[in-house]
C-alpha cells in the first residue's frame, strides 16, 4: 500500500536527533520523527525520594507530556510516569529526572520520547562520571521504542497521526539493543487480531527499534563507552 507520506509499510519516518539541545540540563535532546518533535531533558538532583534516603543508591524517574498546543486542539497536561533503565545501586544518592515534552505531535509521541530520552539519560550519566560521582556508566544496554499497527489490513511501522487514527490495531513496543522487550502495549481498536498478526507487528517493531538504536550509536559516536548486546533481527 502507498502510505500518506510515501513510505513503504516497513519504513520508519525520517529521524533527527539533536544532542545537547539545551544549555543548562545535564542531558538534553531534540528528537524529530517526521512531524513529531519532542524535547527530552535529564536533570541530576542531589537527593532521592524519602523512602530511599540512606540506602546508598539513586533513582531515575520520567515524566511525559504533550504541550497544550502541540496538536490541533488544546491538550490537557498528562500525569507523570516513571521507568528506570539504570543500575540504581551503582548510583550515588541522586535522582535523575527525565522530562519529555512534546512540542509538535504527529503520531508516535511516546515512543519518540523514549528513544530521545535514552540519549539525554546517557549524557546525564556521563556528567556524573566526568564529575567523579560514579566510576563508570551504570548502563548495560540501549533502549528505543517504536509504534506499529494495522491500517486497512496492512501491518505498518511507525504510524503517523493520520494512520494511527484509522488503525485497526495500535501497538507501542519498547526494546533493548540485545533484542529484549521492555514493553509491548497493544490494542485491537475494532476487532480482535490473530497471533500471526501479532508476530508480524513484533517483527516490524524489532526492525524499527534496531534502526533507531543504530542511529543512537551514531549520535553518541566517540563518546560511546557502554558495553551493550548486539541486536539480532529476525
Amino acid at each position: 500500500m502507498e502510505r500518506v507520506d510515501g513510505r513503504r509499510p516497513d519504513d520508519i519516518r525520517e529521524v533527527s536527533i539533536t544532542r545537547n539541545y539545551l544549555p543548562h540540563a545535564e542531558g538534553s535532546v531534540l528528537i524529530e520523527m517526521g512531524n513529531t518533535n519532542v524535547i527530552c531533558t535529564a536533570t541530576v538532583e542531589d537527593r532521592v525520594p524519602n523512602w530511599l534516603r540512606g540506602q546508598g543508591q539513586g533513582w531515575v524517574t520520567a515524566e511525559y507530556g504533550m504541550l497544550p498546543r502541540s496538536t490541533g486542539i488544546r491538550m490537557v497536561r498528562e500525569a507523570s510516569q516513571g521507568r528506570s533503565v539504570v543500575d540504581l545501586k551503582a548510583l550515588p544518592e541522586v535522582t535523575i529526572w527525565i522530562d519529555c515534552d512534546v512540542v509538535r505531535a504527529d503520531g508516535g509521541t511516546r515512543t519518540a520520547s523514549i528513544t530521545g530520552a535514552f540519549i539525554a539519560l546517557y549524557d546525564a550519566l556521563r556528567w556524573l562520571v566526568a564529575n567523579r560521582r560514579v566510576a563508570e556508566l551504570p548502563l548495560s544496554d540501549f533502549v528505543s521504542a517504536v509504534s506499529v499497527g494495522v491500517v486497512d489490513g496492512v501491518p505498518l511501522l511507525d504510524l503517523c497521526y493520520e494512520e494511527d487514527c484509522r488503525a485497526q490495531v495500535d501497538m507501542n513496543v519498547v526494546m533493548t539493543a540485545s533484542g529484549k522487550f521492555i514493553e509491548v502495549q497493544g490494542t485491537a481498536e475494532e476487532h480482535p487480531f490473530e497471533r500471526s498478526e501479532l508476530e508480524q507487528l513484533l517483527n516490524l517493531a524489532e526492525k524499527g527499534a534496531s534502526e533507531l538504536i543504530s542511529l543512537q550509536r551514531e549520535i553518541l559516536g566517540k563518546d560511546l563507552s557502554v558495553n551493550v548486546g548486539t541486536h539480532h533481527s529476525k
